[in-house]
């Protein structure tokens, strides 16, 4: 039975884990996060990204509106998706991702028709490890390695209250 007052949205899934919450993360070249988003666990990667770059807001030191536009984005190969990929080329947004083995075996199928690779960089992928390193720091806080919040919206304060905290470090 739920309360009235309780929301069905608590950003909790089934995934192979159990019931599990991904926090999908944007940072900036120095490890610090830029935008959150939480899901449930069962919640495909490459459906969150375009709503991740748009929460990013990096205010100006002048006049002006607040950036929105990363410089590249490097994403591992969940993120790997035709659309994702057709979204970061409109707003001009560098990328490299890896082409996921089924994405290119069924390009390879296709022949002269399947389209040219995506460009992909070696030196430039190994700094997604920028990432991996700020989600480590992240789940430095108990709270959030554990998630003992019940709601996603007291869940993603924590969050955003931890990556506040990474960032006065950082100063």
């Amino acid at each position: 039975m739920s309360w009235p007052d309780e929301t069905g949205d608590h950003a909790l899934g089934r995934s192979r884990g159990g019931l599990t919450t991904k926090i999908h993360l944007a940072c900036d070249g120095r490890g610090r996060p830029l935008a959150i988003l939480l899901t449930p666990g069962q919640r495909h990667d490459s459906i969150c990204a375009q709503p991740l770059l748009e929460r990013i807001r990096v205010p100006r030191l002048g006049l002006g509106r607040p950036r929105c536009r990363p410089d590249q984005v490097v994403a591992d190969k969940a993120y790997s998706s035709r659309g994702f990929r057709t979204y970061l080329r409109k707003r001009g947004i560098a990328h490299t991702i890896p082409e996921k083995t089924d994405q290119r075996r069924h390009r390879h199928n296709r022949g002269r028709h399947g389209g040219r690779p995506p460009g992909f960089d070696r030196q430039v992928y190994r700094q997604r490890n920028v990432v991996e390193r700020c989600f480590n720091r992240l789940k430095g806080f108990r709270g959030i390695a554990t998630r003992y919040d019940k709601t996603a919206a007291s869940y993603e304060a924590a969050v955003s209250h931890a990556s506040f905290l990474l960032w006065a470090r950082s100063v």
